[in-house]
C-alpha cells in the first residue's frame, strides 16, 4: 500500500516539477529574495556567418550570453544580454520561451537584449524561413549554431537555478563617461543631416564637430548578499564598435570594459546592456585605429568604476520589486509593401537583395499577423529599468529620464531587433541613414506610440502638494 502511494502521488509530482523546469526554491522567509546568475559562451565556430563576414578564427575574447534570474516577487524575472548584433522576430520569441521554461516563469517576465557588436552573429528564424522559401542561401540567417545555443542556454539556466543565492540588498549608482559617445547625425543650417559620423570616423573635420546630443551617464544596478556583490548590471547608450569586419568574433570595447570590471569585482557577474544608442557612436573619439579599442574600453570601465564607487545600497524585499508591461503595435513605414518588395527582388534577384527583402518581408508578415511588442519595466524601489525593442534614438532614453527626475531610470534597448532603427518623428524629416527606408521598418508615428507606453509605465512625478 505504501509503495502504491509513492508511485501514485510522489512520482506525478516529480514529473510535474521536471516538466516545469526548476523554479526558484521557496524563499526562507516571507518577502525575502533570491538570485541566480548565468553565463554562456556563444561564440560561433569557424565558417559560421557573422553579420558581415564568416568566422575566420576564434582567438579573441569570447561572446557571452549573461543574465540573472530574480526570484521571490511572484514568478521569476529573467534579464539576459547577448553579445550578438541582433535577435529578432520568431527568434526573440524563442529565446524568451526557452529562458522562461528553464527559470520556471512566463515569457512575458523575460527580457532578452543584444549589445549589437558587429563582429558577431545575428538570429532571425522568420527571415531564415522566408529566404529558404525564396530559394536563397540564408547565409547570416542560417540558424544551426543559434539553435544549439538555445539548447545550451536552457541547460545553463537550469543549472543556475540549482544554485540560487539570497539577495538582501540592491545598489544604484551612476557616473558620467568621458570621451566615448558622440552623436552620429551632423545637421546643416536647415536642420537636415549633412554627414553621418559613423563609429569609426577617419575624417578629422567630421571628428572635430561637436559631441552633440548623447546620454553621457552609465547606470549600474547591483545585487548583494549583505556585503557580497552577486551581480552588476550596467547600462550605457552607444554603438559598441571601435573597428570590425575582421572575421574574428569579439565583444568589442564594451566587452573589454565589462571584463576589466569583472577583474575588479570578481565575486559578481557583470552583465552589460546597450541603451538607446542607434544615433550614437564613438566617431568623434575614434578614427578606426585598432589601439582605440582598449582606450575606449578603459574610458567606459572608468565610468563604470565611478558609478560603482557612487553606489548606494537599499534593502531588497519582494514588495520593492515590480514587473509591469504595456503592449504596443508599432506602425509600419509607408515605404514598405509586400508588392514593392517582391517586385524589387524579382527585377534584380542577387543574393544580397533577396536576403534584405526576406528581412523586410519577415517584418510585414509579423505585422500582418497582428504581432504586438510588449514593453516591460522592472521596478526596484525607486529604480525603473525599461526594456525596449529595436535600435532606438537616444532621445527616447533622455526623455524617460526627464519624465521622472525623482527616480533612478535606466534603459536597455536592442530587444526584438525586427523594427530596425527607431527614430524620433522629426528625425524622419531630417534624412540620414538611420531613418532611411533601408534602415528603419517603422513610421514616424512610432515616437508617439513608444513615448506613450513609457509614460504609462513610469507615470508622472509626485505631486508637489
Amino acid at each position: 500500500m505504501k509503495k502504491q502511494i509513492i508511485y501514485t502521488v510522489l512520482i506525478p509530482m516529480l514529473l510535474l516539477f521536471v516538466a516545469a523546469g526548476f523554479p526558484c526554491p521557496a524563499a526562507p522567509s516571507e518577502g525575502s529574495m533570491k538570485i541566480a546568475v548565468f553565463d554562456l559562451d556563444v561564440t560561433p565556430p569557424v565558417g559560421t556567418d557573422l553579420a558581415y563576414d564568416s568566422v575566420a578564427g576564434t582567438w579573441d575574447m569570447s561572446l557571452r550570453a549573461r543574465g540573472i534570474v530574480l526570484c521571490g516577487a511572484g514568478d521569476p524575472i529573467v534579464l539576459c544580454a547577448v553579445d550578438w548584433i541582433g535577435i529578432g522576430n520568431e527568434s526573440h520569441d524563442a529565446f524568451r520561451e526557452v529562458l522562461a521554461r528553464a527559470a520556471g516563469t512566463q515569457p512575458e517576465r523575460v527580457a532578452v537584449h543584444t549589445l549589437h557588436q558587429h563582429d558577431a552573429p545575428g538570429c532571425d528564424f522568420t527571415t531564415e524561413r522566408i529566404a529558404l522559401s525564396l530559394g536563397a542561401n540564408p547565409k547570416r540567417y542560417e540558424s544551426t549554431f543559434q539553435r544549439q545555443v538555445l539548447a545550451e542556454l536552457e541547460s545553463t539556466v537550469l543549472r543556475a537555478m540549482e544554485k540560487t543565492e539570497p539577495v538582501t540588498h540592491f545598489g544604484l549608482g551612476k557616473a558620467e563617461v568621458y570621451e566615448v559617445a558622440s552623436n552620429r547625425r551632423i545637421l546643416d543650417e536647415n536642420g537636415k543631416v549633412r554627414v553621418t559620423r559613423f563609429t569609426a570616423c577617419a575624417d578629422p573635420a567630421v571628428r572635430a564637430e561637436p559631441e552633440g546630443v548623447i546620454d553621457p551617464e552609465v547606470s549600474l544596478v547591483s545585487f548583494w548578499n549583505e556585503d557580497t556583490p552577486l551581480a552588476v548590471l550596467s547600462y550605457y547608450a552607444t554603438h559598441p564598435q571601435s573597428y570590425y569586419r575582421t572575421g574574428i568574433p569579439n565583444p568589442d570595447f564594451p566587452g573589454v570594459a565589462r571584463f576589466l570590471r569583472q577583474l575588479e569585482v570578481p565575486s559578481a557577474l557583470h552583465v552589460h546592456f546597450n541603451g538607446a544608442g542607434s544615433n550614437i557612436g564613438a566617431g568623434k573619439y575614434n578614427d578606426g585605429s585598432k589601439e582605440n579599442r582598449l582606450i575606449l574600453a578603459k574610458r567606459l570601465a572608468d565610468g563604470m568604476k565611478r558609478a560603482w564607487d557612487a553606489t548606494e545600497k537599499y534593502p531588497l524585499t519582494a514588495d520593492a520589486v515590480g514587473w509591469n508591461s504595456v503592449l504596443v503595435t508599432l506602425p509600419t513605414g509607408p515605404w514598405l509593401s509586400r508588392e514593392g518588395i517582391e517586385a524589387g527582388f524579382q527585377e534584380q534577384p542577387d543574393p544580397a537583395r533577396i536576403l534584405g527583402s526576406a528581412s523586410k518581408l519577415a517584418w510585414l508578415e509579423r505585422q500582418e499577423s497582428g504581432h504586438q511588442f510588449d514593453i516591460p519595466c522592472l521596478s526596484l524601489g525607486t529604480a525603473r529599468i525599461l526594456h525596449m525593442p529595436g535600435e532606438l534614438f537616444v532621445e527616447y532614453q533622455l526623455s524617460e529620464k526627464k519624465q521622472r527626475p525623482d527616480l533612478f531610470v535606466a534603459m536597455a534597448a536592442y530587444g526584438d531587433y525586427s523594427p530596425g532603427y527607431i527614430g524620433t518623428a522629426v528625425a524622419y524629416e531630417q534624412g540620414g541613414y538611420e531613418t532611411s527606408e533601408a534602415a528603419s521598418n517603422v513610421a514616424p508615428e512610432v515616437e508617439g506610440v513608444l513615448m506613450g507606453a513609457v509614460k504609462q509605465l513610469l507615470g508622472g512625478p509626485p505631486s508637489a502638494e
